[in-house]
């Protein structure tokens, strides 16, 4: 009974139809990306309507420092996530148990690193980033308390990711839907009854993340397979952890980077004042629901892929990718537009302010009708770590993303023709464009080699 209870939540990656099991894979996984997305998204409406537009630029304004600090971990977890997925395809249970347990405990000490970050360096890295003086208290109190659930966050974060080897991305959206609900209500009391303003969204959102990640663990625990959590035998096995890193490191280095251009635009749109800053927060807070819906399909791709390379199934890949591309080229384009068509009285629930509305379609104008480029490329990332190349992804986006961005902010943007927030904005688009072009390239060069290993015998 308990085997068949466990298994109703897995997704068999190795055989049968591709599209069919990959969007049953991402479907749920879509939604608990919304979940997520809605802790931030009900911190930022409650503030901007109850406790107004500072309260609102300094809560959306820790977005990219937020995943600055927390993207290099969240990439560690992306290993955790294709080794196991590779051991589960090749049906070696001792090495996915040990993978289990090294990531888990790996999770712990990274979200008690980024605690001690967060709480101790939130107001510096602040003024760094050019954030107005009128936000900065607040955006430091908010900073400050939402790094305390951080251990958490990484919990749930390394949970869910081996939950996602396996093929089960339904229960975690159950543990995110009550973690929301929670999260929501509590907003609604700290801010309005409690009047706590920045600092009673932060509880809230603290508080939700420690209910998600109790869940995760609990659900681990209660496992029978080889994803069974003991928390007697969390421990690093060496070999496991080096292999994480093999694949987690250049994923979250390239988190990191990626969160630094960000930074540096977000400290570029800082530079217009805190009206500008306050509707960008909200657009990109509109824009990060289109993004989390594609992004269910980069994740589809690490664990089909991932999977059907343990299973020694390569005949499979190319199909994987072009499914999770056609998905994520139509989510991208008709979502986006959406959102677009939808902007002012979708802005308007985060703000009164019809400045702000304005300042917010400005942005989603630019970067929301091109967003499928973004998650195509996305997608070409995941095909590429599923595989077991991690470096070279990185080197591309570093190079073709990130780059391009930086080389455009300290060069013409500096120009007075060019200071401008469309000319900021513009930056997106065209780097994921060519970034995409470089990661097909790559992926073609990666398969003949692996087509030639296989003609050898070698694999």
């Amino acid at each position: 009974m308990e085997t068949n209870e466990k298994k109703k939540y897995e997704i068999d990656m190795c055989n049968g139809p591709i599209l069919s099991k990959l969007l049953a894979f991402a479907f749920p996984l879509m939604c608990s990306g919304v979940l997520q997305l809605l802790f931030n998204a009900a911190d930022i409406i409650v503030v901007g309507n109850f406790a107004g537009d500072n309260s609102l630029a300094a809560v959306g304004s820790n977005t990219p420092l937020i995943n600055l600090l927390t993207n290099f971990f969240v990439g560690l977890s992306i290993g955790g996530n294709v080794m196991a997925a590779h051991f589960y395809g090749a049906k070696q249970d001792k090495d996915l148990h040990e993978t289990v347990h090294t990531a888990m405990l790996l999770s712990i000490f990274s979200g008690i690193i980024l605690t001690i970050v967060g709480c101790f360096g939130a107001k510096t890295i602040l003024i760094w980033m050019k954030t107005p003086e009128e936000v900065l208290p607040l955006a430091t109190l908010y900073l400050r308390i939402y790094f305390l659930g951080m251990t958490a966050t990484m919990v749930y974060n390394f949970g869910s990711a081996i939950l996602r080897a396996v093929g089960d991305t339904r229960r975690p959206l159950y543990f995110l839907t009550i973690a929301g609900i929670i999260n929501v209500l509590l907003n609604l009391f700290f801010v309005i009854e409690c009047k706590l303003d920045v600092a009673g969204v932060a509880m809230a959102t603290a508080i939700s993340q420690c209910i998600s990640a109790a869940l995760v663990v609990r659900c681990m625990i209660k496992e029978q397979g080889s994803i069974h959590l003991e928390l007697k035998k969390l421990r690093i096995y060496q070999d496991k952890f080096l292999k994480i890193v093999q694949v987690g490191v250049p994923a979250g280095f390239q988190g990191v980077v990626f969160s630094i251009s960000n930074v540096i635009i977000q400290s570029s749109v800082n530079s217009f004042g805190a009206t500008v800053v306050a509707g960008n927060s909200a657009a990109a807070n509109i824009e990060g629901f289109v993004y989390i819906a594609m992004n269910a399909f980069h994740q589809a791709a690490i664990s089909f892929t991932g999977q059907n390379v343990g299973a020694a199934k390569y005949e499979r890949i190319n199909k994987i990718l072009l499914s999770a591309e056609l998905c994520v080229l139509t989510v991208g384009v008709v979502f986006g537009n959406l959102v677009v068509f939808f902007g002012q009285p979708l802005l308007g629930l985060y703000t009164n302010s019809a400045a702000v509305v304005e300042a917010g379609m400005m942005r989603m104008r630019i970067v929301c009708r091109l967003y499928a480029f973004c998650g195509m490329m996305d997608v070409m990332v995941g095909s590429l770590r599923g595989l077991g190349y991690s470096v070279m992804p990185m080197i591309v986006s570093l190079i073709g993303a990130c780059g391009l961005r930086l080389l455009w902010i300290f060069t013409f943007f500096r120009m007075d023709q060019f200071h401008t927030t469309t000319s900021l904005y513009l930056t997106y688009p065209a780097s994921w464009s060519i970034t995409l072009l470089a990661h097909i390239i790559c992926f073609i060069v990666v398969r003949k080699g692996l087509e030639k290993r296989i003609q050898e015998g070698r694999l």
